[in-house]
């Protein structure tokens, strides 16, 4: 008879995703191409997500309209307000102006961060954290650029502005909302200067802001937007409020309609299933 064991699940697993295996170099061991979530930051929207500008604007529009009336009112007021003070006639043209000009910012970053004196290319440092896997098969991670430690190419000293990570410089030029989520931190020192970077540049309205206002949705709420424009039933649409955020100034925490209350730079977020954990982890206030 076969042995079989039950133990209790530790970890889950997530639906298998296809990645092109790119070689592998012995019985146990392959190189695939794997996709990264840069972890702690968020930048507005493409056209992929939702469409285009006029698409995307009916889908918000549609939003709009659910939040004035009943379809939305078990959210509470100021939460719907928050949200319907971002949702004018040009939300959706504003927040794809963002992303096309975030993304054009990212690419131009990664040649001057990863390009050698020679013209040859870095290799990149990638650095996961907490859990490592997304719902979507990405790698959560931060990531920055590789030295070789060697005379060609030097490992900065500690606190050298070269060793920060790409997630840093978009959060420090404001292209990149600061978006931490609970328990994928990282270590405390580039945490808080990630969120030292955050406050300058929503301070300074910098980068995206500059660009398009204070009122811009923030990467993850224009996808929140878009969710409740969807949603077939106002049941289905409260789900799309799925974490807690943290006060950071003050270590308050609130529920999944309290984040309107928080600026930006200062909201840390918390899935529902680990409020208990990060209570105790961390220390908040209830």
């Amino acid at each position: 008879m076969a042995l079989t064991k039950k133990y209790p699940t530790l970890g889950g697993s997530l639906a298998p995703r296809p990645r092109q295996m790119l070689s592998f170099s012995d019985g146990d061991t392959i190189s695939i191409l794997q996709p990264i979530r840069m972890l702690s930051c968020d930048t507005p929207e493409k056209d992929g997500y939702a469409g285009s500008a006029v698409t995307a604007q009916a889908r918000l529009e549609r939003c709009a309209t659910r939040l004035r009336g009943d379809f939305y009112s078990s959210i509470p007021t100021r939460m719907r307000e928050y949200l319907l003070q971002r949702l004018d006639a040009q939300a959706a043209a504003r927040h794809l102006r963002a992303g096309h000009a975030a993304s054009a910012r990212f690419e131009m970053l990664l040649a001057e961060r990863l390009t050698l004196a020679n013209g040859s290319k870095r290799r990149v440092a990638v650095m996961p954290a907490g859990d490592l896997i997304d719902t979507y098969g990405r790698l959560l991670a931060y990531f920055a650029p590789y030295y070789g430690n060697n005379a060609a190419d030097p490992l900065p000293p500690v606190g050298d502005p070269r060793r920060h990570t790409l997630n840093l410089n978009m959060i420090a030029e404001g292209w990149a909302a600061f978006f931490p989520v609970y328990p994928a931190l990282g270590r405390s020192v580039d945490f808080n200067l990630a969120l030292g970077a955050a406050e300058q540049a929503w301070d300074g309205l910098a980068g995206a802001w500059a660009l398009e206002g204070s009122n811009l949705l923030l990467g993850y709420e224009y996808r929140l937007c878009v969710k409740l424009g969807d949603a077939k039933t106002a049941a289905d649409g409260r789900t799309a409020f799925s974490r807690l955020c943290v006060d950071l100034r003050s270590d308050q925490l609130h529920n999944q309609f309290g984040f309107w209350q928080v600026p930006p730079p200062y909201r840390l977020w918390i899935w529902k299933k680990d409020r208990k954990a990060a209570i105790e982890t961390l220390g908040l206030q209830i």
